[in-house]
């Protein structure tokens, strides 16, 4: 709610699909190949070139629409478009619809988009306005890259839960290997549709199309500042065009590009050259079949499994792949509370410091685990082992050792270090006998030092005491 306004947001996500080839031909979908190379007569567009349909593009798709909670139609067909003169879509009979994403709103707890479309296109090719002086330069590598749009109702109140919603739906997307999401790459693109009306009207306000959004934190900048325009120009005694906005994270401002569109607009006819897609039973439950566990399934599982909190669980799955690690951990012989703090502090900055990458096994982190469980080494020492094992690689006890951090727990050595401490403090140890108890901790840490941190604490602690006591 912003002065009295309500915002009214829809999102519709472009996601390329996760494949080697595009949607229609057997081109190379990787990014950065030198401009117009990865193109073919099919993806240009030229008379007499057939396409064909990418098999896994669709299995991808499906299994997003699943993973989404869609509904199937049994019969699905190929529309066109635009881009290279045309562009092969969908229309009147999308891959899926009526699906679903519950999220976390800032504002109102557990909420729920709506997904009313989700439907399988090409991409279009990518217009460079920065190479050549006035001149606006065309790749068409990435035209013909298969896509799936997915289109949300108005559902939601707020840049900030649009927001929310895209990084949930990345995570979704990304655990299923759909799609890598790369936002900076032009893997996952985000168009919004945003209105405003009176707090407690029903009726929605005219929308606007914002377009050219590059990042999630863009996402919400873009829709803040064209919700506050729009509000300006009502409030002004205005009314709001229905326009294709353009943001620019330069100025953090929006501009008009065009009027908006409407569906019949774009002139979808069948395409003559594809046969009706028609997506069996078999088919879709086999999709079903390769989905993995989901974000939220996992969440709900590491609290009742591992006895985690609900925040550490978000964590621990908000990647696939960090999760599958402390699981790993786990089933290594790793006490699940512990290998979750170690997983979320030493493991995770580590993979921050190093593109992601998670550098010390399973297998040892447990092992360095329990050699801190055992009393073999402390728990800032291990810190020190995990750096080097991550670093060097090794076992971590053979580590420990080669640093020479191994805890000591011969109570003769012990009680070495303890008489002399004890000899060099004799003011704080009478003044100890004289009811000042808490100097207990002082002359303990003055063994740990005088042993370099290699006096095992509870052992230390136990023939202190003793000592201090005769």
């Amino acid at each position: 709610m912003a002065g009295g306004w309500e915002t009214v947001i829809g999102l519709e996500t472009h996601v390329q699909l996760r494949t080697a080839s595009k949607m229609f031909c057997g081109c190379s979908t990787a990014f950065g190949a030198p401009p117009n190379t990865n193109v073919c007569p099919v993806c240009l567009g030229l008379p007499g070139a057939l396409p064909m349909p990418n098999e896994q593009a669709l299995k991808l798709a499906v299994r997003a629409a699943l993973g989404l909670g869609c509904l199937f139609a049994r019969k699905n067909y190929f529309y066109p478009d635009l881009p290279k003169g045309y562009q092969i879509s969908q229309f009147e009979q999308p891959l899926a619809t009526a699906g679903s994403l519950s999220y976390l709103s800032p504002d109102r707890g557990i909420a729920t988009a709506t997904i009313q479309r989700l439907h399988v296109e090409e991409d279009a090719g990518k217009s460079l306005h920065d190479r050549f002086p006035k001149q606006t330069a065309i790749d068409l590598n990435r035209c013909g890259v298969p896509l799936i749009e997915i289109v949300t109702g108005p559902d939601f109140r707020s840049p900030h839960e649009a927001r929310t919603y895209l990084l949930t739906l990345k995570q979704v997307l990304e655990y299923a290997g759909i799609s890598d999401c790369d936002m900076e790459k032009g893997s996952l693109r985000v168009d919004a549709n945003v209105s405003v009306r009176r707090a407690g009207e029903t009726a929605l306000g005219t929308k606007t199309e914002v377009k050219n959004i590059n990042s999630f934190a863009y996402v919400e900048k873009a829709l803040t500042v064209e919700r506050d325009r729009q509000i300006a120009v009502l409030e002004g005694g205005g009314t709001v065009a229905p326009q294709t906005m353009l943001y620019d994270s330069k100025t953090n401002g929006v501009r008009p590009q065009r009027s908006k569109e409407a569906s019949h607009d774009y002139r979808y006819f069948p395409d003559p050259d594809l046969p009706p897609l028609v997506l069996s039973e078999e088919f879709i439950a086999e999709q079903q079949t390769l989905l993995p566990e989901l974000p939220a399934k996992k969440r709900e599982r590491f609290v009742e499994k591992y006895a985690l909190s609900v925040t550490d669980a978000a964590v621990l799955t908000a990647d696939r792949n960090v999760a599958d690690y402390y699981e790993a951990v786990v089933h290594a012989g790793a006490d699940a509370k512990i290998a979750a703090n170690w997983v979320m502090t030493e493991v995770l900055a580590d993979a921050k410091d190093h593109g992601d990458g998670l550098r010390v096994p399973p297998g040892a982190l447990a092992n360095l685990i329990g050699l801190v469980r055992g009393g073999t080494v402390s728990h800032q020492a291990a810190k020190r082992v995990f750096a080097e094992v991550a670093e060097r690689g090794g076992e971590p006890r053979n580590v420990a050792e080669a640093l020479g951090v191994m805890q000591v727990a011969d109570t003769g050595v012990l009680a070495s270090w303890v008489g002399e401490v004890l000899a060099a403090h004799a003011p704080e140890v009478a003044r100890y006998k004289n009811g000042e108890t808490k100097l207990a901790q002082f002359l303990l840490g003055q063994v740990m030092k005088v042993s370099r941190g290699k006096a095992d604490p509870k052992l230390a602690q136990r023939v202190l005491e003793e000592k201090l006591a005769s």
